[in-house]
């Protein structure tokens, strides 16, 4: 039912107008727009909200020219109930939107097509305007990483062979209109532009209520891109879908995993479906209403040829230190691990915090992979190579905590002193003293100030996490006189940090 905080009365007398202009009952405008007459009569009444495809079949019947569009979407918070379900937006390997929330993008579509050299890439969006405005512009990113599990080397290659405009080869169109594009950002490895609702023959903007799709498609060789593609729910979005079109002489395998910004990643909760045709497999999957902020990332291999699989992380090597920068953890000796991480503008850099948590939690996978955390675990972005003030930690207890711009203002007297382990140089195991109990200060994606009190194990784990983003490792904070050990001789492996008894307190 209609409460009185979303009022559908300006929907009603809009309708009603437009009705009695065009002479229409509510029988014959129910069969007109293929609903009941009880529907319309339950709508006129206020006994039942209006639906977004009713009022804008409703409005091409009557003609009324966006006039019960406009209503409706003046109605607001109502406009994304029935509409979004919730909206939002999506990004490729490779490519995101940030928009206003005014966007919905009723259906998010991409197609990945490798022809054994060049990857080619193609967005289409369906996108309604929610807002009182005209829309007349819409932002894109193309970003590629061709050695996820190892940043360092990515860097390097990017900047050696950066991403050029000229061989990405973009094109773009909103409806049937070839449109043109204002960038942005132009970096090695990541390109942002605005697709602009304009060409020389005129302007063709998305009026409030009105749905169009854009599309967009660019080109990647394969010594830039990596055999991943990642979808970001960025917008409000209905359904998401995505086909991966490989030849088949390459034995392609294909896997995906979801990731939220509070949850670790997991297989996707429905199938991706395989066909085989003229040569080719094309994989596709799809889901409906995504939720925000959500990532959905598909991952393959070309069985067939090994070679063009380095983006995968090399075999775990002998040492636990050489495991760790096996899947991209930065070792003891690179300046960026001695340095203050720089912190966030929030909510300014909203999405620069989310992508960044999105890569801490992809890394946490990875390291659980190779090592079992029975006291937990956490990972500061340095460590990832990632030169921002967000880090997140993992408990024994399986709650993910995400810290952005965290500082500690208060410590407890009472401290203990534990061993701990540094992924920065993982073959030890050092003595540290903290405090038992921490209460630090950070920040949400929105900018809202929070103050959080962590205790024991907990605080244990924060507290290393910030010391990272403060430049700082465990082996400053040992005791003077004392050396880490080597994890050979550490007996804790696989055990709780304990704590009540004397013995475990040191003041």
């Amino acid at each position: 039912m209609p409460t009185d905080s979303q009022p559908t009365e300006p929907f009603i007398a809009e309708l009603k107008r437009w009705r009695d202009v065009r002479g229409l009952s509510q029988s014959a405008l129910a069969k007109g727009v293929g609903y009941t007459p009880s529907y319309v009569s339950k709508v006129e009444s206020g006994q039942q909200r209006p639906s977004r495809p009713f009022a804008e079949q409703a409005d091409r019947l009557l003609h009324a020219g966006g006039a019960l569009r406009r209503v409706f979407v003046e109605l607001g918070a109502q406009v994304r109930a029935e509409a979004a379900v919730p909206p939002q937006a999506a990004t490729d390997h490779i490519a995101g939107e940030a928009q206003g929330a005014s966007v919905i993008v009723q259906h998010d579509d991409a197609e990945l097509v490798y022809d054994g050299r060049f990857y080619r890439a193609t967005q289409r969006r369906q996108l309604y305007n929610a807002s009182p405005d005209p829309i007349t512009r819409y932002l894109i990113r193309i970003s590629v990483d061709r050695y996820p599990g190892n940043p360092e080397r990515s860097n390097r290659l990017y900047r050696e062979n950066p991403l050029t405009w000229e061989e990405i080869s973009l094109s773009a169109k909103v409806g049937s209109e070839p449109v043109g594009w204002r960038v942005q950002h132009d970096r090695d490895a990541f390109k942002e532009l605005w697709l602009l609702f304009e060409n020389e023959d005129g302007r063709y903007p998305l009026y409030p209520g009105e749905t169009t799709w854009i599309e967009y498609s660019y080109t990647v060789s394969d010594d830039k891109w990596g055999t991943w593609f990642q979808r970001a729910v960025r917008l409000p979005t209905e359904r998401l879908s995505v086909r991966l079109n490989f030849p088949s002489d390459l034995d392609p395998a294909v896997w995906g995993t979801e990731t939220t910004m509070t949850a670790a990643a997991f297989p996707f909760r429905t199938a991706i479906h395989q066909d085989a045709t003229g040569g080719r497999r094309i994989y596709s999957w799809t889901t409906d209403d995504p939720p925000l902020h959500a990532r959905y990332r598909l991952e393959w291999k070309f069985r067939a040829s090994p070679d063009l699989e380095e983006t995968r992380p090399p075999m775990p090597a002998t040492s636990a230190s050489e495991k760790m920068r096996s899947i991209g953890v930065v070792q003891a000796g690179d300046p960026i691990l001695t340095n203050r991480a720089r912190p966030f503008e929030l909510p300014a850099e909203a999405e620069d915090a989310r992508r960044v948590v999105a890569e801490l939690n992809s890394g946490a996978e990875r390291a659980a992979g190779i090592h079992v955390f029975s006291k937990g675990m956490g990972v500061a972005a340095p460590q990832l190579g990632i030169d921002r003030a967000a880090a997140i930690v993992r408990t024994a207890d399986a709650e993910t905590i995400t810290l952005l711009n965290p500082h500690v203002i208060e410590e407890s007297a009472e401290s203990d002193e534990q061993y701990e382990g540094c992924w920065s140089f993982f073959d030890v195991r050092g003595m540290v003293p903290r405090p038992r109990s921490i209460t630090v200060e950070h920040q949400t994606i929105s900018g809202e100030r929070r103050i959080t009190i962590f205790e024991d194990a907990v605080a244990r784990l924060v507290a290393h996490e910030i010391d990272h983003l403060e430049g700082i490792l465990y082996t400053a904070r040992m005791r003077k006189g004392l050396n880490p050990i080597p994890v050979s001789e550490y007996r804790g492996t696989g055990k709780s940090w304990t704590y009540g008894s004397e013995d475990s307190i040191r003041q």
